[in-house]
C-alpha cells in the first residue's frame, strides 16, 4: 500500500508512520508535519497524531509516529529497544552534553590509548545508573529541566537505571569517536557521552547522533518528514 492509496478511514483508524527526522526539527514539528498533510489532504480540522519516543532537535532518524486509533500503541512501542549511532567527541564539555550550549571546559586527551576507548566503552554496558542532562525535557515539581538549566538554577536529579545492550566504538577517529549504541527506553546517549569522557579522565560531549532502530523498525524504511504532505500525493510505497 502507498502514502497515496491511504484514506481518511485508514489514517483514523491507524496507521504507524516511520518518520526520519531532519536536523534542527523537533519531534513536536515532526508531528506537526504529519498532521498538517493529513488535514490538509483531507479537509478535516483536527486527527489523533503522536509519536513513540522524542529526537532531540540535534538528533536525526528514526521517529515512530502513530495516527487516530493507533495513538494507544505508543506506550508500547516507546518501550522496545532503540539503536543510535554517531559520534562523541573527547576532549571539551558543554552544560547540554551535545553542541546545543558553548563549549565549558577544554580537556586533554594524548593519555588515552585505543585499549583505554575500548575497554572504558565495557564499563557501560549492561545496567547501568545513567543521570539525566539537565537541558532535557524531563520534568521536576511541574518544571522542564531546561526550563531550570536557562534560568542559571541549580537542580538535583536523581539517577536512574537503564541497559546498554551494545557500545560498539571505531577508535580510529580519535578524538572524535563514531559508536553504535543498543540500549533501552529512557537511556539518554548524551549522558553517555558525558560520562564516557569523564570515565577516560578527560571530558567528551555528544557531536552528532542518528536513531538507526527502534524494535524491528529500521530508519531505511522511514520517510522524509518535511516532505510528508506532497508524499501524501504520491504513490510512495511505505
Amino acid at each position: 500500500m502507498s502514502l497515496h492509496d491511504l484514506s481518511l478511514t485508514d489514517f483514523e483508524t491507524g496507521q504507524i508512520l516511520l518518520i526520519d527526522k531532519p536536523l534542527h526539527w523537533s519531534s513536536y514539528q515532526a508531528v506537526n508535519a504529519v498532521k498538517w498533510g493529513i488535514k490538509t489532504k483531507f479537509n478535516i480540522k483536527k486527527i489523533k497524531v503522536g509519536h513513540a519516543g522524542t529526537l532531540d532537535p540535534l538528533a536525526t532518524g528514526l521517529l515512530i509516529i502513530c495516527t487516530g486509533k493507533f495513538t494507544k500503541k505508543i506506550a508500547e512501542l516507546q518501550g522496545q529497544i532503540k539503536t543510535y549511532t554517531g559520534t562523541i567527541s573527547l576532549g571539551k564539555t558543554t552544560p547540554s552534553y551535545d553542541l546545543e550550549t558553548e563549549f565549558d571546559a577544554h580537556f586533554d586527551t594524548d593519555h588515552i590509548s585505543e585499549q583505554q576507548l575500548l575497554s572504558t566503552a565495557e564499563l557501560f554496558t549492561g545496567d547501568i545508573q545513567q543521570r539525566p542532562p539537565v537541558f532535557s525535557a524531563l520534568k521536576k515539581e511541574g518544571k522542564r529541566l531546561y526550563e531550570y538549566a536557562r534560568a542559571g538554577e541549580a537542580v538535583e536529579i536523581p539517577t536512574r537505571q537503564v541497559c546498554v545492550h551494545s557500545f560498539k566504538i571505531a577508535p580510529k577517529t580519535f578524538p572524535a569517536i563514531e559508536f553504535e549504541i543498543v540500549c533501552s527506553k529512557g537511556t539518554y546517549i548524551r549522558s553517555l557521552a558525558h560520562d564516557y569522557g569523564k570515565a577516560l579522565e578527560s571530558g567528551a560531549h555528544l557531536s552528532s547522533l542518528r536513531r538507526t532502530k527502534i524494535g524491528d523498525f529500521s530508519v531505511n524504511n522511514a520517510i522524509d518528514a518535511a516532505s510528508f504532505k506532497d508524499l501524501l500525493e504520491k504513490n510512495v510505497t511505505l
